[in-house]
């Protein structure tokens, strides 16, 4: 009777959290003092703009030498004046373009660089074409110094295309000229269904006027564009991540305002932009690169449009007095089945799997499964599939964790036994409690093992939901985006940490743990000496899901609901059909008549138990 007593008040406490809840989204309504305050948050959302715009302009500002009328034979002579041996070059403000069926890159005579790359089988979130480089987002360039003392940027130079054909490629040479033979070269080659093009910086005849005695730096910067719903929780997976010293991968901070970075022998360099990258790969490790990353992103907006600046500077090596130089263009999916198919240059490594265990869980279990499942079934299903598997993976786990509870709550009217006999003497009263476990040969921390077991599944759930490509705008029933939070209501304010929106899978998920917690906690409320107060974590442990899981990936939600689902179905059958009250009962009292050998983690913790009673008693006499 008291069991179902506590089941009752635990659904009324469930009840009213959530009313409460509801009572402070209607109380949360704006007053003319918060609209006051909104409008200067509105403010400093422009400043925060004019910022964005002041770092766009140190991305992609044009130098004196763009504006060229040239038409004007003046200008252009001064043009080619101010760049000295470089002026052969025709100047041109001409755009090549190279396309396949997966992407579309515009290059600009100026400076021979990409000045557009559009991915053409996505769409953002609002159905605008997806675009790594668009309106002066990037810029790559050279600086050097030549022989006669010109101080030189190629992002000032034009550069002369040559278009042609080798076999089903698409091949664009671009050279800056000192004379017919004597040029510094960007080749692209950019092959059918292929995401990544070979790229090559090359000079030929410049020995004499490139200096070899002064630097020669490579300067690559993006800023990444947001393609998301929110641009928060896509900024949180968005970062520079890089490959060095032979194979080791690291990463610069995401959250940071600012984070930089000298690294040496660097194979390659990934702007990653949620779900999508931008990666340079180089045949010839750089023995050196100077990265930094500058977070955009203050605060959830609506009308944010770039997230991070991303910034390399790589000295670079002439061999002979020459550049020579191979490398790749990687512009495309942050997708493990497409970066799969350039394993000799490990771009797989570039996607967040995970730390640690998390990540090699990830990568060789639920990437895999995950992908098998979504060739034949949609998302939302895969998903519960998934779901089962697991959780069927995970019953043996399950069963160990629900037998533990069940000889607990066997032996629930002698622990309060022991509880009321000591109730004013604690120590006591925590060892005798430790002698009956240990005779009856139960362990409170043989329910805890199974959960701390399951951890490793969680934390890496928690990676792949939201950097899964596969899941990516990929809709179930109410949700149109698996890879995003579900909306089934919009807040004409912002709670905070739950967002200006009402996501439906979190409720339903923590109404499933609620019961799941009911199930097991629940049953066995008895407060133990120094252990914590369970009643307190089965409220908290849903609330804090049904707060914090509001802007996180709804595929990551609809799977805690199915898995707390499964969990509740697999102990229901555990408890009616497979664990016996009386037969453990029986067990249990077989087991206390059996002698009991103590290990020496309890032989010490019954000694020191016993010493600090006895403390205890000399210190009142």
């Amino acid at each position: 009777m008291e069991e179902k007593k506590l089941d009752v008040n635990s659904i009324i406490g469930f009840v009213l959290i959530f009313g409460i809840l509801l009572f402070m989204f209607w109380q949360n309504q704006p007053t003319q003092e918060e609209l006051e305050a909104e409008k200067a948050k509105q403010e400093q959302i422009d400043a925060t703009a004019a910022k964005e715009k002041e770092a766009n302009e140190t991305v992609s500002k044009p130098s004196e030498t763009t504006a060229i009328n040239f038409q004007d034979s003046t200008a252009v002579a001064n043009y080619k004046s101010s760049i000295g041996s470089f002026g052969f070059t025709q100047a041109s403000d001409a755009v090549t373009v190279l396309e396949n069926d997966l992407v579309e890159m515009k290059i600009s005579n100026k400076g021979g660089q990409i000045i557009e790359a559009r991915l053409k089988k996505f769409r953002t979130y609002d159905s605008v074409p997806v675009y790594l480089i668009k309106d002066g987002n990037a810029s790559f360039a050279l600086t050097f110094s030549t022989s006669d003392d010109k101080e030189l940027n190629t992002k000032d130079l034009f550069f002369e295309p040559s278009l042609t054909k080798s076999g089903s490629n698409q091949v664009l040479s671009m050279k800056a000229k000192v004379a017919a033979n004597q040029f510094l070269e960007y080749r692209y080659e950019m092959k059918p269904g292929d995401y990544l093009v070979d790229f090559s910086i090359k000079s030929q005849g410049l020995s004499g006027i490139i200096k070899n005695d002064q630097p020669i730096n490579l300067d690559w910067k993006l800023k990444a564009i947001r393609h998301s719903k929110s641009i928060k929780y896509s900024n949180r997976y968005s970062r520079l991540t890089y490959s060095h010293e032979d194979g080791k991968i690291s990463k610069l901070s995401d959250s940071s305002d600012k984070d930089e970075e000298t690294e040496e022998e660097v194979e390659w360099l990934s702007y990653r932009q949620h779900f999508f990258s931008s990666i340079l790969v180089t045949d010839t490790p750089f023995t050196s690169a100077n990265l930094s990353s500058e977070n955009l992103v203050e605060e959830e907006s609506h009308t944010q449009k770039y997230m991070k600046i991303y910034n390399s500077e790589v000295p670079l090596e002439l061999k002979g007095g020459e550049l020579s130089y191979n490398m790749n263009w990687y512009y495309g999916p942050t997708d493990v089945k497409v970066l799969a198919q350039y394993k000799e240059l490990n771009l797989e490594d570039s996607i967040p799997f995970g730390w640690g265990i998390f990540g090699l869980i990830n990568r060789y279990v639920f990437t895999p499964l995950f992908t098998f499942l979504s060739s034949m079934l949609p998302a939302g299903i895969a998903i519960i599939v998934m779901t089962i598997l697991v959780r069927l993976a995970m019953s043996p786990v399950t069963y160990k964790s629900y037998l533990s509870q069940a000889k607990m709550k066997v032996l629930k009217p002698e622990i309060a036994e022991i509880n009321e006999k000591y109730k004013d003497n604690a120590m006591k009263k925590q060892q005798e409690t430790m002698k009956l476990n240990n005779k009856a040969g139960v362990s409170p921390l043989s329910g805890c093992i199974p959960a701390l077991i399951q951890m490793p599944i969680f934390y890496a759930l928690f990676s792949f939901f939201p950097t899964s490509f596969a899941l990516r705008q990929k809709p179930f029933l109410w949700a149109d985006d698996l890879s995003s939070y579900d909306v089934i209501a919009q807040l004409p304010f912002n709670v905070p940490f739950y967002g200006d929106h009402v996501s439906l899978f979190p409720i339903l998920a923590s109404i499933a743990i609620f019961f799941y917690m009911m199930m097991t906690t629940g049953q066995n409320m008895t407060q133990q000496p120094g252990m914590p107060n369970m009643k307190f974590i089965m409220y908290l442990s849903p609330l804090m899901m049904l707060i914090f899981f509001n802007t996180y990936a709804s595929g990551l939600s609809l799977y805690y609901f199915v898995s707390n689902l499964i969990t509740i179905f697999i102990m229901l059958a555990i408890k009616n059909f497979i664990i016996d009250d009386e037969k453990i009962h029986a067990q249990i009292q077989e087991n206390k008549k059996k002698p009991k050998k103590e290990n020496k983690f309890q032989r010490k913790m019954r000694e020191m138990m016993e010493q600090a009673e006895e403390q205890k008693k000399t210190g009142k006499k």
